[in-house]
């Protein structure tokens, strides 16, 4: 199962680079520039990222692979970097991160199973759940928005449609190896909360987004600020509470309405008015973000 768990079809971050480039002039738009001189200098301090390093844990990785002849996968500099970097460039670590990711690919086919944006269209064009801010944040760290009060209705959005729109807004973003170095920010957003989203958060859909997140997501997950959590969230929480180890714990900050602890983390200068920042009022959603993601269906369909 875990062979035909990824694709053997080869692919490499060039494939998606042309349409993605021509929307570097658009607000909406990924950047797959090769890494800045300050994020080449932050991988070799973070993450022994060094030409000398990258060839070595790139031999090994593939040696890894080739022993042991348990993953299909696409045999490129581009694709492998990915998993390396989140692990410092130990190969042995990063084949177990490819292993963790195919295993819980198979455990959870129903939900992530080769998702492109052209099916899931309704999911981003009819909802307000996840959203991506334009700016990055002071450290040019991606931060990602989700709202889960009153601005999810589950009865349009699943649990698991909710966990697949993550999935592919996750899968998009490693097309910019700056994210992959500087990795991301997440901020989720529980203002209006009701009965009606606590319904839908089992514990079942907790252990799920939160075993990927923590052990086979490729993507460096730097902080996650729960923000204008009512009293309601106390029922929520006990539910995720159990499921989070201690590395996400050091990463998981609660703000409720004061937006000042928040900026602690997040420079305000770079946050919207909604979250008490300087920019303007939050006045697009996820679908603006939709096309950037049908410009990289061949890319997301080569990671899925």
């Amino acid at each position: 199962m875990l062979k035909a768990s990824m694709s053997s079809k080869r692919l490499t971050l060039d494939d998606c680079r042309k349409p993605s480039m021509k929307m570097l002039n658009n607000a909406f738009g990924l950047n797959t520039s090769p890494l800045s001189a300050d994020a080449s200098a932050l991988a070799e301090r973070e993450l022994r990222e060094t030409p000398e390093q990258v060839q070595k844990s790139l031999a090994e990785l593939r040696e890894l692979l080739k022993e042991k002849n348990t993953l299909l996968y696409k045999d490129t500099d581009e694709y492998l970097m990915i998993f390396l970097r989140p692990t410092h460039f130990y190969a042995q670590s990063a084949y177990d991160l490819m292993k963790r990711l195919a295993t819980f690919k198979d455990k959870h086919e129903k939900i992530v199973a080769n998702p492109l944006p052209r099916e899931e269209k309704t999911l981003f064009t009819e909802n307000n759940v996840v959203n991506v801010l334009v700016d990055r944040d002071q450290k040019n760290r991606r931060v990602l928005i989700i709202n889960m009060g009153s601005a999810w209705d589950p009865k349009s959005l699943t649990s698991e449609q909710l966990f697949k729109v993550l999935y592919l807004v996750q899968i998009a973003s490693l097309v910019e190896e700056e994210t992959q170095v500087r990795g991301a920010v997440i901020i989720i957003d529980f203002h209006g909360l009701s009965t009606k989203q606590v319904m839908a958060m089992s514990p079942s859909f907790a252990m799920t987004l939160l075993l990927y997140i923590q052990e086979a997501m490729p993507l460096r997950m730097k902080e996650v600020h729960i923000v204008r959590q009512p009293f309601l969230f106390n029922m929520v929480w006990p539910m995720f509470k159990q499921f989070v180890g201690d590395k996400l714990k050091k990463r998981l900050f609660f703000h409720g309405n004061k937006m000042s602890s928040l900026h602690k983390y997040l420079d305000a200068n770079m946050l919207p008015e909604d979250y008490g920042g300087k920019k303007p009022k939050l006045n697009y959603s996820s679908a603006d973000w939709y096309p950037v993601l049908q410009d990289l269906q061949s890319y997301i369909a080569g990671l899925c």
